[in-house]
């Protein structure tokens, strides 16, 4: 792995001054355009790419002197992927290794594996718990190749819930005692109580978080919380969503059951992550409030379910999934608005599979409803961070103004979803804001 590594870092160097050096003007030619938006492909398109912007959108040619020219060969050009749940420091490794691995190490190997995220086609990620932002200040200066980063920091959660990753006997709390490793590097931070969680939510806001994210239920990979319990009162709930909006921003809940989900709703939070036991009552509400749920097409069996290594874990995971069918239901019945994300954690092999979990939503979606879901609307949902955003600009589609990231797919993928599973064969271009970190084409 060290080795690999290390390859992988003299690999990025060379390849640093094409991320820093955005093409001045890049032209499409012939291509048929998913613009993230419509059903129907625009046929025979040409796309101006000026600097980092789409410049012009045109079924007649586009002069344009001077500007890289790629030949699309009719094939097709949409917006760059979105993964609404992801975790850049906590993707690739087991847990037993994240947990105590040197932070410095950490973030070499999240440098790497966010490399392997861009060229998978994601060129945008909501990361929604870990201290990301070294991996994506080296992004955005052009140090390391990876998508853009709306990060979370730190993901708040209390004691004994999910978040709280200290052994078996580090309850009860002495007065004084320092913070476990993952809290002093800033992946997790435990808070109890309305001040301590006012004061975690404005430390990780002091840290850049363009949203805050809560720990508010019962979660799976934890140890010491059961899925059914609702995790914070409502107090401290409203606590955390309050000092996001006085920083223009919002708080997107790890959540399973309807009862947390409803508690958090009417607190204010705009983002339920999960949702597995989603009822019929929970789901109306969100419609009403227009609160999003960032749901993940997870497997109980076949090639890809979560693997664990606490029996402990396997066994919530299996019950957790077990739900999903009825939620999609309900968010579809009542107009949910829905985000698609993977939160493929603590396992390198499973997050290769990006591509194919967005390709799995075709269980329950269309290929074009998968798409501008997975484009479109997740831009949607991160515009809530307001002057919180890293980013300005219009993500998630391709049209005048927007930002250039941009796929060039071999084949339609609005009729055929398949083809973003396998992103090495499928993907001939890759762009993100305006620069071109792939082409496979002669």
């Amino acid at each position: 792995m060290r080795d690999f590594l290390l390859a992988a870092v003299l690999a990025l160097g060379a390849t640093a001054a094409m991320a820093q050096e955005a093409a001045h003007r890049t032209l499409f030619t012939n291509v048929n355009v998913f613009d993230g938006i419509s059903a129907e492909l625009l046929s025979g398109a040409d796309v101006l790419v000026e600097g980092n912007l789409i410049a012009q959108v045109s079924t007649s040619p586009i002069a344009a002197e001077g500007a890289t020219v790629i030949d699309g060969g009719g094939r097709t050009l949409m917006p760059g992927l979105i993964d609404a749940h992801w975790h850049t420091m906590l993707n690739f490794m087991p847990i037993s290794r994240i947990l105590g691995e040197n932070f410095g190490y950490l973030n070499i190997a999240a440098a790497v594996a966010s490399r392997e995220t861009l060229m998978r086609g994601f060129t945008t990620v909501r990361d929604v718990g870990g201290n990301c932002f070294g991996v994506k200040a080296a992004i955005d200066e052009g140090l390391a190749e990876g998508p853009r980063i709306f990060p979370s920091g730190p993901y708040i959660g209390q004691t004994s819930g999910h978040g709280d990753f200290r052994g078996p006997n580090d309850v009860p709390e002495t007065p004084g005692t320092a913070l476990d490793y993952p809290q002093r590097v800033g992946n997790t931070l435990l808070a109890d109580g309305v001040p301590e969680v006012i004061k975690r939510t404005r430390e990780a806001l002091r840290m850049g978080a363009s949203q805050i994210k809560v720990m508010g239920g019962g979660g799976v990979s934890s140890l010491y919380d059961p899925l059914d319990v609702t995790e914070y009162t409502f107090e401290e709930m409203k606590a955390a969503v309050d000092v996001a909006r006085t920083w223009n921003t919002y708080v997107a809940v790890h959540v399973n059951t309807s009862a947390a989900i409803k508690l958090w709703v009417e607190a204010g939070a705009m983002s339920m992550e999960h949702g597995f036991f989603l009822d019929d009552e929970a789901a109306k509400l969100m419609a009403e409030k227009g609160v999003w749920w960032s749901m993940q097409p997870m497997d109980a069996e076949g090639e890809d379910p979560f693997r664990f290594e606490s029996p402990v874990s396997t066994a919530k995971y299996l019950e957790a999934v077990a739900g999903l069918d009825q939620a999609v239901a309900l968010a579809r019945k009542y107009g949910v608005k829905t985000a698609f994300g993977t939160d493929l954690l603590f396992d390198a092999g499973l997050a290769a599979k990006q591509g194919k979990f967005l390709a799995k939503l075709q269980k329950w979606y269309t290929p074009y409803e998968a798409l501008k879901m997975a484009t479109h609307d997740n831009a949607e949902l991160l515009a809530l961070s307001g002057p919180r955003n890293p980013y300005p600009g219009e993500l998630g589609v391709v049209r005048e103004g927007a930002l250039a990231d941009l796929l060039l797919v071999e084949g339609n993928p609005l009729e055929s979803l398949d083809l973003v599973a396998d992103p090495e064969r499928n993907f001939k271009v890759i762009m993100k804001d305006g620069v071109i970190y792939k082409n496979d084409l002669p």
